[in-house]
């Protein structure tokens, strides 16, 4: 299977348990890998045998800035599904970053990782 990477996509998202992520909102960061076969685009040049990355970044970006969730677990699960729904892909590693996650030590980064395949 082939891949096609998406990384540091960046959108202002309301998601997290306390009120004031809720309230204020803050940037998330997505990295996307979609597993996928693209010989017959690559064959024909053609991008309609393939996935329009830009569509699904926004797509992606959209589902950030959507309606919030408690759990960064729970937006990856509803970005993955975003991605699956695009004919051709097969599976989808998606990785949320909360840069920003209300931590009370020094931190860089906190990352929820999920694969999905198409069933």
């Amino acid at each position: 299977m082939d891949r096609v990477a998406l990384r540091g996509l960046r959108a202002r998202g309301h998601h997290g348990v306390f009120p004031e992520e809720r309230e204020e909102g803050q940037t998330f960061v997505v990295d996307l890998v979609l597993g996928l076969d693209t010989r017959p685009a690559a064959a024909d040049d053609d991008l309609a045998k393939t996935v329009h990355y830009g569509i699904v970044a926004e797509e992606v970006v959209a589902v950030v800035e959507g309606e919030p969730v408690n759990l960064i677990e729970t937006l990856a699960e509803r970005i993955a599904q975003a991605c699956l729904k695009h004919e051709g892909v097969q599976e989808v590693d998606v990785c949320v970053h909360k840069p920003n996650a209300p931590i009370t030590v020094p931190f860089d980064d906190v990352t929820v990782t999920i694969t999905r395949r198409r069933v």
